[in-house]
């Protein structure tokens, strides 16, 4: 390296390691003010290095930005209040030991503060001091300090949602690691900034207090050790140690009101990112400010008593500021032209347009942002795609919004306006659900699916190959989210199915079957009852898919009723080969829960004797009834089986009510609609003594 690059080396590597000695350095210095005699000259310049501090750090603070530009300001008080205090015990110590050789036995600064300032009067320089210290601390220091306390308390109370503002924009992409580290770095100086200030404020009040005593402290002692000691009349000592005691209590309370001007600026600045002079400046320059201002200066000058002379000139100079801005102002953009009172609201104002809501917690946006990498959107429309194909009709829109109100990792499911679905899921983690038997446990944090209420465990994605090798069925967030999605639009199709799909079945069916579509259209079956039909079909899981045969089946029992509930158990019969297809694969027997006869009476006559209600049975027989299907139903299921429900016609639709209503997942049929061509397997029979009673009037 060369001579003069080395050169320049150390001195970089110099200037941290200096910086970094003068803090300690001045600490040293303001112990020894304390501690340690001075004569007059070294307190002179120290006292001149405390005036310069104070004016230093106003001008600072008058030249900042944003109050975080001066964040160093709370701990630069303390050092500038401790020094202070350490130049009024050194002061205190030459005035009471030199005091007696005359006025300038502690040096030119303060005898000047004595004699220039007050006019050797130490009378008036004790009335100065005195406004001078009701100014700083009841007005500026308690001013600021209260501001500052508030200022504390608000950052405080708004640091949570600013920092979920930050991640919801890392998040989003708007803002890079680093420019979020950044921003999160200085939010936290912010309330580390508002907190030191408050206490801060403390400092000065302190040392407001600290300024009276010393100077009581100064007097008396000054009195004493002058008569006492010096043998000093009492008059001459008292003119000469109390305007010592005033030159010195001035002296120090000068820099301490700066400094407390300084603090009131800097924690009553707004987050403008102009100087405070710019900003006064811009503020200020409003022509219509100083018209008014003007007017009513001239019209003061117009009253007798008032002094003409000096109000006449202040309105002419409030009034040429005034012409001179109104001639910079620039025009004023016209404003858009608007209706004076236009009454039309649109529909678009009124309520939620989207059939299916998703929404999702800010921790969870980078699964629906494609340039991430987010794979959610594209299997939302899977989903759709493929629930379109089995349900028969076109699935609405899924709306993917961003809910602040929920919590990072949290997602809400709505349908039609009804929040039918919650859960969680982590963007970065893998979900593992366990299975019957696992070989080993991987680590993680134990969950349920919110589908399907498995037991699983959130892990690390460094940990799939464990997990699947264990027998875990390991899947990431975005698919547990669609499987939540895919189940609630499935079970709640018919809530998803209005009219205007009913409509456009009816034209598609038109397109090739025009005869079968007339034979169901709206002269035969109004709009709305084929609708009401096709929801209920769609409630018991039965798809659209054939609708050519619904459409037929329809056409033949339309001329038996106009009500709906009718007509789907007509119905029902005529395609019950597409109900029980599901149920078992072709060649295999469907497996069946029967009734026994006398329980099926009792619930026939239930039926009978309330047509209309949607629970006709007995509170206590339908309780018993529900626990003995789901005791013969739950080890078939757990093993895998498909199961159905089998009774007479009339109670078959209350049947299925009521085991929806327990949760039951069973099918219920009637014993029309089990095809001729398919084996019945009766696999439980329910019907005991216990459950029969008397018939319900």
């Amino acid at each position: 390296m060369p001579g003069g690059d080395r050169l320049a080396q150390l001195r970089r590597d110099a200037g941290p390691a200096i910086s970094a000695s003068l803090l300690p350095a001045a600490i040293l210095v303001i112990v020894c003010l304390m501690v340690v005699p001075i004569p007059a000259a070294l307190l002179d310049i120290a006292f001149t290095s405390n005036i310069l501090l104070a004016l230093v750090m106003l001008m600072v603070v008058l030249h900042a930005s944003r109050p975080l530009d001066f964040s160093a300001f709370p701990t630069v008080l303390l050092f500038a209040t401790l020094l202070r205090l350490a130049l009024n015990v050194a002061s205190t110590r030459v005035v009471l030991v030199s005091g007696h050789e005359g006025t300038d036995a502690a040096g030119r600064i303060i005898e000047a503060f004595g004699r220039a300032l007050i006019g050797g009067n130490f009378v008036v320089g004790l009335i100065v001091f005195a406004i001078l210290l009701i100014i700083n601390m009841v007005v500026i220091a308690k001013g600021a300090g209260r501001v500052s306390e508030v200022s504390a308390r608000f950052t405080l109370d708004a640091l949570p949602g600013k920092q979920m503002a930050i991640d919801a924009d890392l998040a989003a992409g708007i803002l890079t690691a680093d420019e979020a580290r950044a921003r999160r770095a200085e939010v936290a100086r912010e309330a580390d900034f508002y907190g030191a200030m408050d206490g801060a404020s403390k400092f000065v009040k302190g040392d407001a207090l600290a300024g009276i005593l010393i100077l009581l402290i100064n007097i008396v002692g000054g009195l004493i050790i002058g008569t006492a000691t010096h043998d000093l009349a009492l008059g001459d000592a008292a003119n000469i140690y109390l305007l010592l005691s005033v030159g010195d209590a001035l002296v120090a309370q000068i820099p301490a009101l700066l400094l407390s001007i300084a603090a009131a600026i800097l924690v009553t600045r707004t987050s403008d990112d102009n100087r405070l002079a710019r900003q006064v400046r811009e503020q200020f320059a409003s022509a219509p400010a100083w018209w008014p201002a003007a007017v009513i200066l001239g019209l003061l000058a117009l009253v007798p008593a008032m002094p003409a002379m000096v109000l006449l000139p202040a309105a002419l100079v409030a009034a040429a500021i005034g012409y001179r801005l109104s001639r910079k102002a620039p025009p004023a953009p016209p404003e858009p032209a608007r209706a004076p009172s236009d009454p039309t609201i649109a529909w678009s104002e009124v309520g939620e347009t989207a059939a299916v809501t998703l929404d999702i917690g800010y921790g969870l946006i980078g699964l629906v942002d494609e340039a991430r990498g987010g794979g959610l959107m594209a299997r939302i429309t899977a989903i759709r795609r493929q629930l379109s194909r089995d349900l028969g009709f076109v699935m609405p829109m899924v709306r993917v919004r961003d809910d602040v109100t929920l919590s990072p990792h949290a997602y809400r499911i709505s349908i039609a306006g009804e929040p039918l679905g919650l859960g969680e899921a982590f963007a970065s983690d893998l979900l593992a659900l366990e299975a019957e038997t696992i070989r080993a446990e991987i680590p993680g944090r134990e969950t349920r699916d919110p589908a399907f209420g498995l037991p699983a465990r959130w892990i690390d994605p460094a940990l799939e190959q464990d997990a699947l090798a264990a027998g875990y069925t390991v899947v990431d967030a975005a698919t547990v989210i669609g499987t939540h999605l895919n189940k609630l639009m499935t079970d709640h199709a018919a809530i998803l199915f209005g009219q205007d799909e009913a409509h456009a079945l009816l034209e598609q069916l038109g397109l090739r079957s025009p005869q079968l579509a007339q034979s169901i259209g709206s002269k035969v079956l109004p709009l709305p009852v084929l609708t009401a039909v096709l929801r209920a079909l769609l409630e018991e899981g039965i798809p659209l898919r054939e609708f050519g045969r619904i459409a037929a089946a329809l056409g033949e029992v339309a001329s038996q009723s106009q009500d709906p509930a009718e007509l789907v158990e007509a119905l029902r019969p005529l395609i019950g080969g597409l109900i029980t297809a599901p149920l078992a694969p072709p060649g295999q027997p469907l497996r069946l829960i029967a009734l026994g006869p006398g329980l099926e009476q009792l619930l026939v006559a239930a039926v009978q004797a309330a047509p209309r209600a949607p629970f006709p049975f007995e509170p206590g027989l339908a309780a018993r009834l529900v626990e003995s299907v789901r005791e013969a139903a739950t080890p078939l299921l757990a093993q895998g089986y498909q199961l159905a429900l089998v009774t007479q016609p009339q109670p078959r639709r209350a049947l299925w009510r009521l085991m929806r209503a327990n949760a039951v997942p069973l099918p219920v049929l009637g014993f029309p609609e089990l095809p001729d061509s398919r084996a019945i397997e009766v696999v439980a029979v329910i019907g005991e003594p216990a459950l029969e009673g008397p018939v319900p009037a």
